[in-house]
């Protein structure tokens, strides 16, 4: 039985709250489970935490799963975060349910429920310490500071026991740019869009301006810059370096593509490892983002599909999900890409990388294959300019649209990609291991076609095809 003293203590912390109706329809879906995994990213002071990684993890772990020794965690960047932000109060808002025999664990930042639950404290400093015990569910909060690797190789693995119930991960946390937290909501978007009812996963947003006072608003405004207010307080995931494709804007550009098969089919190579990339174009009429519906005779480059290989990728293993995706494609197929695919050397034994991606498409198209490869490259501050031209024009005009569900890394890279500081033009290829690629291999296309200041200097054919 809990005391009086310690039920006047659960009481007082657990005193009603006035939901938003954002918050009130997620705080519903606790049980039961609408979403398998959601990304909460609203702006600061505007209950998140007390909601999702407080409120709504504690239901979960009072009601438990129908399997033994139920366990869930909640966690932080660091283990002095994860135990500043929820010790003290997570053991509070525990009190009528622990286990009357065994007191938290202040060593191990675990509290013990009855019916042998448990909730876990975990510092995401080191991932690993997730691993190695089953969970059936839990929360990342502040998810944009930590690694980006967490999420894919620790945690996610750990939610997978065989014999138990799916468990179920919410992402918590204000953005921090466009880092691997941006990446995963648009994977979460694309999701909800692609699968509607049946998507694992759902995205939740609401800003600050909603739920605190006016005038705190007012002072955040007068004390911040526009990008940061936006990042902090309406929880938009931003980007604050110089932007290389500042033309670039999601609510414009981003839209349901169409796929005509006997229309030309445009490849686009930049030859990497890891990732392994290629991007998909077809020329066609642009869509109108309000109304979703093609403006005809407005003509528009729409990006239709990508190949991402993440790891361990070659250019034969690229060129065959291309044979997989659009081999039954009837019209022309035109190959644009980096020059320096054509060059042979020591690593390429059985040729150079055009070699080997004509060594796939051939017996596929035939001479419905054409190749636009340059001699040499073009200045990388040519490619970028082009594409914000492409994107935008002086007159305002967008000629240049992904469909976000078949290339969502083209999208990243679109609102990712930055250029070097103090540099003449230059992309910065070391910021994030993940961008660059895709955007270089369209950027040969829209080069080649759309330059600013128009060359000749392509060969019909690669030599020795």
């Amino acid at each position: 039985m809990i005391n009086i003293a310690d039920f006047k203590r659960y009481t007082t912390r657990l005193s009603p709250l006035k939901y938003h109706e954002k918050q009130q329809k997620l705080f519903e879906d606790t049980y039961p489970i609408k979403y398998r995994f959601n990304i909460v990213h609203p702006g600061r002071r505007s209950g998140k935490t007390e909601i999702i990684g407080k409120r709504r993890l504690v239901a979960r772990a009072v009601k438990g799963v129908k399997a033994p020794n139920p366990r869930y965690f909640v966690a932080a960047p660091t283990r002095d975060q994860v135990k500043k932000i929820y010790w003290r109060d997570l053991k509070v808002m525990t009190l009528p349910f622990q286990d009357p025999a065994k007191e938290p664990r202040e060593s191990d930042l675990i509290i013990f429920l009855k019916g042998d639950r448990e909730i876990h404290l975990v510092g995401m400093d080191k991932p690993e310490r997730i691993e190695g015990s089953h969970w059936d569910g839990g929360v990342l909060d502040e998810y944009a500071n930590m690694k980006k690797e967490t999420w894919e190789e620790h945690v996610r693995p750990a939610l997978s026991t065989p014999g138990r119930p799916p468990a179920w991960c919410d992402f918590v946390g204000v953005p921090e740019g466009r880092n691997h937290y941006y990446r995963l909501k648009q994977f979460g978007l694309s999701q909800m869009v692609e699968l509607g009812e049946k998507s694992k996963w759902g995205v939740w947003h609401w800003n600050s301006e909603e739920i605190l006072p006016p005038e705190e608003i007012a002072l955040a405004k007068r004390d911040m810059d526009e990008l940061t207010f936006q990042q902090e307080y309406l929880g938009e995931f931003v980007h604050f370096k110089g932007r290389a494709y500042y033309n670039f804007f999601e609510e414009s550009h981003c839209a349901k593509l169409h796929y005509n098969p006997r229309n030309n089919l445009i490849l686009c190579f930049d030859f990497n490892v890891d990732p392994g990339v290629a991007v998909i174009v077809q020329e066609q009429n642009l869509i109108d983002t309000k109304t979703m519906l093609p403006l005809v005779g407005t003509q528009c480059t729409g990006i239709i599909g990508e190949v991402w290989i993440p790891r361990n990728s070659n250019t034969v293993k690229v060129t065959e999900k291309i044979k997989e995706d659009w081999g039954e494609h009837e019209g022309k197929v035109l190959i644009y890409g980096d020059s320096s695919g054509g060059h042979r050397g020591s690593a390429k034994i059985r040729g150079s990388d055009w070699d080997l991606v004509n060594e796939v498409l051939e017996p596929v198209f035939g001479d419905r294959l054409f190749w636009k490869i340059p001699r040499k490259n073009p200045p990388v501050r040519s490619r970028v300019n082009a594409m914000n031209s492409r994107l935008k024009n002086t007159l305002g005009e967008i000629r240049l649209q992904v469909d976000p569900i078949r290339a969502p890394h083209v999208v990243n890279d679109f609102g990712g990609v930055s250029l070097l500081e103090g540099g003449n033009g230059e992309i910065d290829k070391k910021a994030d291991e993940e961008l660059t690629h895709v955007s270089d291999a369209l950027g040969y296309y829209v080069c080649k076609e759309y330059p600013v200041i128009r060359k000749s200097d392509i060969v019909k054919k690669v030599v020795g095809f």
